[in-house]
């Protein structure tokens, strides 16, 4: 195959995370014989730089970050120079308009949120959830470029590598800004970020109320590296933050450790947090399918556990 273009983003402390995670997708799918990797980034050199030494073979870089309509003729140009057959692009803001935008530019087909690809017999095959997240769709194309929106968490980046080098091209192409960005806002949140935590705590439903949540943030507290979640139940009950939400219409997290606490395991919450290495689950509902999914399952009320839990852990540290 041709080749792997991944297209990066930038956020307030450089290089995207999700687009590090795209560069280590782009490594599987290249070992599988999908072709060199090439990265694309509307950044700074030495930004083009650390996504080579995060895997790329060779960089584009184009002006400050701009929309998908200013963006997508630099990302034409950068597919045209590397001769790549398959596009990466994170299942972001800027993700979600350009993805669908280079595809119809280009007169092909985008698949949106995948969580799986593969290369099958020299053509990329590419895995998103469906309805609901009860299912999950395969997708191939018959033509190039092969666009691929993928949802953050499904792949591991790589180290860096400062011994890797490549060239890094210049690109002047951008398209008409007709979108006027007003203003940004952003929630703000204390300590550790959900997607970055370590450690997951998570509440549902089965809490019974909002104030059994300052039980969990107890216990993310003195685990130091954890952060607190919730489902989509509980936040549309206002229990907890939209903003904290895990699931398939929320964030996607891959922690080391999952905790869930009365959480029982629908299907569109396990898409937010199937991911996660280790997964433990406090249920009084042994049947759950939090409980069969776990690694280790405590089959009892939460408020018997957790208040043990949490003056054990205050033991150890």
């Amino acid at each position: 195959m041709a080749g792997i273009l991944v297209v990066a983003e930038v956020n307030e402390s450089g290089v995207a995370p999700g687009s590090l995670e795209l560069l280590g997708a782009a490594r599987q799918l290249s070992a599988q014989g999908g072709g060199s990797v090439s990265a694309f980034i509307a950044g700074s050199e030495a930004q083009a730089r650390e996504l080579i030494a995060h895997g790329a073979d060779a960089a584009y870089t184009t002006g400050a970050a701009a929309t998908a309509e200013v963006l997508a003729p630099a990302v034409e140009a950068a597919l045209s120079q590397s001769g790549a057959d398959i596009v990466l692009v994170a299942q972001s803001s800027l993700g979600r308009d350009l993805g669908p935008l280079l595809a119809f530019r280009l007169k092909t087909g985008v698949a949106m949120d995948c969580v799986e690809m593969k290369i099958d017999g020299g053509r990329l095959r590419a895995t998103r959830a469906a309805y609901g997240g009860n299912a999950r769709a395969e997708h191939t194309w018959k033509g190039n470029p092969q666009v691929v929106t993928v949802k953050s968490k499904s792949f591991d980046a790589l180290a860096a590598d400062a011994g890797r080098s490549g060239s890094v091209t210049a690109i002047a192409e951008a398209g008409e800004q007709r979108v006027k960005v007003l203003g940004v806002s952003k929630a703000e949140s204390a300590g550790i970020k959900l997607e970055d935590a370590a450690i997951v705590v998570s509440g549902g439903r089965g809490l019974g109320d909002a104030s059994a949540f300052g039980m969990l943030e107890e216990l993310a507290k003195i685990l130091r590296v954890a952060a607190v979640g919730a489902s989509r139940a509980a936040c549309d009950l206002g229990w907890y933050p939209p903003s904290q939400q895990v699931g398939l219409t929320g964030k996607t997290v891959s922690p080391n450790l999952y905790l869930a606490v009365a959480i029982s395991g629908a299907s569109q919450h396990m898409a937010g947090m199937g991911g996660s290495k280790n997964i433990v689950a406090i249920n009084k509902d042994g049947d759950a399918n939090m409980v069969r999914v776990s690694k280790f399952a405590i089959v009892d009320d939460y408020k018997k556990v957790l208040p043990a839990l949490i003056e054990e852990i205050k033991k150890l540290s």
